[in-house]
């Protein structure tokens, strides 16, 4: 059973920095990409930044490019999400995700659809 938990979220004056992690258990972690996505209130559920299986390629949302990195430790089973330079508009539930199927050593998948598992979501708030 592949389990994925989402940590560091919480409440941040606009400008300010978090960094979000994401312990994935029940599976090969090095094997496969990862991705982040967030949910505002109201509104669907969008790619915000994905990882190869290495760390070796990225993918991230035009709104989050230059402001959000995504990293991952294969050692630790853990992924990364830095987010510096927030806005309010950064507000929502960040969760990480984790496709069904391995891919190539390129493989960022940026939709929705490509992802079979999902954590329970950290809350970011940040203040005006």
């Amino acid at each position: 059973q592949v389990q994925l938990v989402e940590s560091g979220g919480g409440l941040v004056q606009a400008g300010g920095s978090l960094r979000l992690s994401c312990a994935v258990s029940g599976r090969t972690f090095s094997t496969y990409a990862l991705g982040w996505f967030r949910q505002a209130p109201g509104k669907e559920r969008e790619f915000v930044a994905s990882t190869s299986r290495d760390g070796s390629y990225t993918a991230y949302a035009e709104s989050v490019k230059g402001r959000f990195t995504i990293s991952r430790d294969n050692a630790k089973n853990t992924a990364y999400l830095q987010m510096n330079g927030l806005k309010p508009e950064d507000t929502a539930v960040y969760y990480c995700a984790a496709p069904g199927s391995s891919g190539g050593r390129s493989y960022t998948p940026m939709n929705f659809a490509s992802y079979n598992y999902w954590g329970q979501g950290t809350q970011v708030t940040v203040s005006s």
